[in-house]
Order: structure tokens, then C-alpha cells, then sequence
């Protein structure tokens, strides 16, 4: 029921935002706005100012004559504003059969068609740097003071590159590094050419260089290399398990198991796995408390959870100001939007299967459940990294979506006239059918990965 909640939530405010700038960009360049609509399919309910609330469908004849009918409609995975002259998702034509009228979408100049358009792409990022602006200015900037590498796994990426398990990187490219921040960015930003590396391993400097497609090629994965120290984290437990009847929770933090201390998942792991049927004791942390438990594996060696590393260091807090906040925010979105192209390459080129790149709205929901549980700032980074990423993808120049519209706006100011009704309709529908086929494989990845 909480994925439920939280999924309505989530996709509500994404859709009325990004809606709501087609809706006031249409409104301030005088044109009417028949629908307000979240959801799709059957209208619930909604309100007009000449019906007022009512339930279900409007009559077939009605006409708002300029005012809009705000709706909420069956299926809630998304929404549109209909608006006077425009042919989209409703697939209205009857317009066409008449000339433009003032108010119309057609008779509007080229510019204020793009403005229209490009309006939700533009709310969604604006909703974006919001919150990244507000997380910076209250929150500021936790950044891991350790330059030192975690556990190297044999035969991984870090260990081809020369890269030893508990290395402390001193210099890269010369320039000392002071943080996890300093290691990061400078391997990102000098990732376009050879990086090298001075580390410190058992007592003596070591020089090291790693060729630039290593960097990039494994951006996704946290430039290969984690900071140490860790702890075994947990990031989901499997209902009904050993771990729920514990009372372990996503979040937990394992910090022994019968009195043996842990420093990362495999220790965890180990023990775990080597003691089936035993009962455990597990010292926990949770948020600032310490909690003990005791847990039974199964006759497989499992007691239902979900464990990664997770850094368990010394932070430094870094603070800015209202200024530095914004270009902090701005910075943080071009960040993203290099990494979410850099993904559709990869998908593109065979490298990322798709449905481990894309999720539904079964992955969205469980997203958005766990970064609620996370507290309010976890859950507001989920929702803004939703929101660019729902930019992104709307400004993808795709039939039936903003992008497509955007492309077809330009042609038409190109030749001076309209594209033919039929042309649109064809793609548009083309645009609709393979953007539901789309979204049926999506869900079927969602729940076949359940």
C-alpha cells in the first residue's frame, strides 16, 4: 500500500508540474485550454466553471467556451492540457474543418508555439533546481574525508588498472587530493585523456596510470572504486524472511554478528552463509541508535536481505550560500544530464540491457517508497532526479512527445505553412502506439524483476 501512496505522490506532482507549464504558457499567450488532465482514459471526476465538480464523463457536445474542464482521469501515468487548435494526444480534428481562430494554437506565431511546448520540459527543470538549490543551501554538501580505496575485488575493473585494496590515492595528475570529492571530480573532469595516479601502499609512493576509456566506460558504477571504511548496509529486506521476522529494515547498518566485527558485505555474507539453522546475534545501527537482534539463516544460508558497502568514515560538511547554491544546483544538473546521456549511449550501443537502464512505475514506486523512508531529503532527490530525467526524455525529439512537437513547430516556421492533418495524425499515432508498447515492455521488466 505505501509503494501505492508513494507512486501517486510522486507521479502526481511530476505531472502537474510539468502540465501546468503548458497550461500557463498557453494561458499567457491568449490561447484557450479546453483540458486539464492527470491521467489518462476516462475522466473520474472534475470541475469547470460551467458544470462545476461532477463525476464521469461530460456530455459528447460540451463546450467550456474558453473555460477549462480540470479532470482526473483512469489511468495515472501521466497527463496532458488540451489546447484549442492543436492536434495531440486526443487526436481531435474537428478544429480543422474550420479557420484558425485567434485563440487557437494554429494561428499563434512560431516562437510562442515553441514557448507552449517547451514550457513542461522547462517547469520540470525548474522543479529540478529547486530542489537541488534547496538541498545545497540547508543541507550543504557531505563530503567523505577519506582518499583511501576499499577492498579491491580480484579480477575487477580497479585491479586490472593497477589498483590494490586499501591504496591511499596521494596525487592525480600531480595535484594532491585532500577528499573523496577531490578523487571523483578530477577523475570525471580528466577523464579524456590518461589520468595518473601516485598512491601510498605499504608505506611507499606508487605510480600509477589509467587509460581514459577506463574511466569513462565505468562511470556508471561509481568510477570502480569505493572509499574505505565501510560497513555491511542493507538495502532491502525479502518479506516473510528470517531478516523481517528479525525486525531488520532497510537502512540498518550491520556492525557485528556474534560478537565478530564487520568492516564490509562480504564478512557479513560469510558469516551468514556458514551458519545455517544457527541462530545469529547482529549488532545493529540504526539511524543514531544501537540494536541487538538475532536472526536464523535458512537451510540455504539466507536470512532474506539485500547488503552493500557503505561508507562509514569521517564527513566534512561543506556549507554555501544562496549564489553558490544556485551554481552548485546547476553544476549538479549538467552533472546528471552528461551521466543520463552517457547511459542512453550505452543502452544504444548494447552495452546496458534496457530494462536495467529504464524503470516503470513498479521501479518508481519502490523508488519513491524507500527514499520517503529515508527521510524527507532523500525523497526529494529521488523526485528531482525524476523530474530532469522526465525532461530529458520530453525533449527527445520522438513523435508524441514534446520533442516531436518541438520538431514539427520548427518545420513548419521553416516552410512558412502547416504540415497536413493526416501527416500529423500519422505521426502522432505512430508516436502513441510505440510509446505504449514501450511502456508495456517496461512493466513487464518491472514485474518479471520482482
Amino acid at each position: 500500500m505505501d509503494y501505492i501512496i508513494y507512486f501517486a505522490i510522486t507521479i502526481g506532482i511530476l505531472v502537474f508540474v510539468h502540465e501546468f507549464g503548458h497550461f500557463a504558457a498557453a494561458k499567457l499567450s491568449k490561447m484557450r485550454v479546453d483540458i486539464f488532465a492527470i491521467g489518462f482514459g476516462k475522466r473520474l471526476l472534475g470541475w469547470n466553471k460551467i458544470t462545476g465538480f461532477t463525476f464521469g464523463d461530460l456530455p459528447e457536445d460540451w463546450d467550456g467556451n474558453g473555460h477549462t474542464d480540470y479532470r482526473l482521469c483512469l489511468f495515472p501515468l501521466g497527463g496532458y492540457v488540451k489546447i484549442a487548435g492543436m492536434i495531440d494526444e486526443s487526436f481531435d480534428t474537428k478544429f480543422t474543418e474550420s479557420e484558425p481562430k485567434p485563440y487557437e494554437f494554429r494561428s499563434k506565431s512560431t516562437l510562442q508555439k515553441l514557448f507552449v511546448i517547451s514550457a513542461g520540459v522547462i517547469m520540470n527543470l525548474a522543479l529540478t533546481l529547486m530542489i537541488f538549490w534547496g538541498i545545497n543551501y540547508f543541507q550543504g554538501k557531505q563530503v567523505i574525508k577519506s582518499t583511501t580505496i576499499d577492498k579491491v575485488v580480484p579480477g575487477s575493473v580497479a585491479e586490472e588498472a593497477g589498483l590494490r585494496s586499501y591504496d591511499k590515492i596521494l596525487k592525480i595528475n600531480g595535484e594532491p587530493v585532500n577528499n573523496w570529492e577531490d578523487v571523483i571530480s578530477r577523475m570525471l573532469i580528466q577523464s579524456k585523456k590518461n589520468i595518473s595516479i601516485t598512491v601510498l601502499r605499504d608505506n611507499r609512493e606508487v605510480s600509477l596510470t589509467i587509460p581514459h576509456n577506463v574511466i569513462a566506460e565505468n562511470s556508471q558504477e561509481g568510477f570502480f572504486i569505493y572509499p574505505y571504511p565501510t560497513k555491511p548496509y542493507i538495502q532491502d529486506v525479502v518479506k516473510g524472511s528470517p531478516a523481517e521476522e528479525a525486525g531488520i529494515q532497510p537502512g540498518d547498518i550491520f556492525l557485528a554478528i556474534n560478537n565478530i566485527e564487520l568492516t564490509d558485505r562480504e564478512r557479513a555474507v560469510e558469516l551468514i552463509s556458514s551458519n545455517p539453522g544457527v541462530p545469529l546475534e547482529i549488532k545493529i545501527l540504526r539511524n543514531q541508535d544501537t540494536i541487538l537482534t538475532k536472526a536464523t539463516p535458512a537451510e540455504d544460508g539466507k536470512i532474506g536481505i539485500v547488503i552493500t558497502d557503505i561508507y562509514s568514515g569521517d564527513y566534512d560538511v561543506i556549507k554555501y550560500g544562496a549564489w553558490e547554491s544556485l551554481t552548485h544546483s546547476i553544476s549538479n544538473i549538467g552533472n546528471y544530464t552528461v551521466l543520463t546521456f552517457s547511459l542512453l549511449k550505452k543502452v544504444i550501443t548494447g552495452n546496458i540491457a534496457f530494462n536495467q537502464a529504464f524503470g516503470g512505475p513498479v521501479k518508481i514506486a519502490q523508488f519513491a517508497a524507500k527514499s520517503a523512508d529515508s527521510g524527507i531529503m532523500s525523497f526529494l532527490l529521488f523526485l528531482a532526479m525524476l523530474s530532469l530525467s522526465l525532461a530529458i526524455i520530453n525533449i527527445l525529439p520522438f513523435p508524441a512527445l514534446d520533442g516531436g512537437h518541438l520538431l514539427i513547430i520548427l518545420v513548419e516556421g521553416i516552410i512558412r505553412r502547416e504540415l497536413p492533418v493526416k501527416v500529423k495524425i500519422a505521426i502522432q499515432n505512430a508516436g502513441f502506439i510505440i510509446l505504449l508498447m514501450l511502456m508495456a515492455f517496461i512493466i513487464y521488466s518491472d514485474l518479471i524483476s520482482l
